[in-house]
Formats: structure tokens, sequence, C-alpha cells
């Protein structure tokens, strides 16, 4: 296994993890258990770490790939918005382990807290969809905005050759 394939496995954790976590935090406070809330801070704590090792995985790939012959700008661009994404993760992983200890604590804004952890990760989801899928067109041409065009293109020349 070299270090882009260790990259694919470990990049999908945080972003299958958000959506984990976001639907048991919001059955956690439906039902107003704690259990359940603590859950869902667990495993987006969780989801940051892994979030972090596929960023330390992400640069070591970057050279593999780079041999490849893939465009840096596609590379970079992922990078970026990775980055991004970070930022909100860590700002979701460091307020859900608030809200572990206000829960462990029983503050009185323990609940305050479980809505601003809902409101962060939904944030990073939303920002998860631009890292998912500048990641996977750095090697998947066909899920690249201009894919459609480039295959009538190709067909419209391979048509014009009869």
């Amino acid at each position: 296994m070299n270090d882009a394939h260790l990259h694919l496995l470990v990049n999908h954790f945080p972003i299958i993890g958000l959506f984990f976590g976001i639907g048991i935090l919001l059955f956690g406070i439906i039902k107003k258990n704690p259990l359940l809330i603590n859950t869902a801070y667990i495993i987006f704590v969780f989801c940051m770490i892994m979030g972090k090792v596929s960023m330390f995985t992400g640069e070591k790939a970057e050279d593999i790939v780079e041999n490849l012959g893939i465009s840096d700008d596609l590379i970079h661009e992922h990078e970026e918005l990775a980055e991004s994404f970070m930022k909100i993760f860590y700002l979701l992983g460091l307020t859900s382990i608030l809200g572990l200890y206000a829960n462990y604590k029983r503050h009185s804004k323990s609940l305050l807290v479980a809505y601003l952890v809902i409101t962060i990760s939904v944030v990073a989801v939303i920002l998860s969809k631009s890292v998912g899928t500048s990641g996977g067109e750095i090697r998947h041409t066909e899920i690249r905005e201009n894919a459609t065009q480039t295959s009538i293109n190709t067909e419209t020349e391979g048509d014009n050759k009869d």
C-alpha cells in the first residue's frame, strides 16, 4: 500500500462520519438524551482526527499523483478546499469537546452547545461536498464539470473521421 492508497482509505471517514454524527446528534437533541449527544460529539472528534490524518496522507499522496501527470491546478484546488474544510473541522472538534465537558458537568448551557455543534456540522457537510468532489476530480475525469462537453467533442471528432 502506498501513500496515495492510504489517503484514499482515510479521507472518507471525516465526510461519512459527519452524516452519522449529525443524525445521532439530532436524534439525541429530540429525545433529550445526553448519551446520544455525547456519542455524536465523540464521532465529531474522531472525524476531526481522521481529517488531520487525511491531510497528512494527502501531502504524501500529492507527490505520487503529480508523477502521474495530473494537473497541478486540480491538486492545488483540492488542497486549498481541504485546508478550509479542516478549519471548520477543528472548530467542530473543539466545540464537541466543550459539549462533552458541558454535559459531564451538567451545565445549563449544554443544549446551547449542542445547537452550536449541529450548526457547525452542517457547515462542515456543505464544505465536504466541495472537498470530496475536488478530490474525486483528480482521478475521475467523468465527474469533472466539463466531462460531458469533452465526451461530446470526442464523439464529434470520431464522426468526422468517417
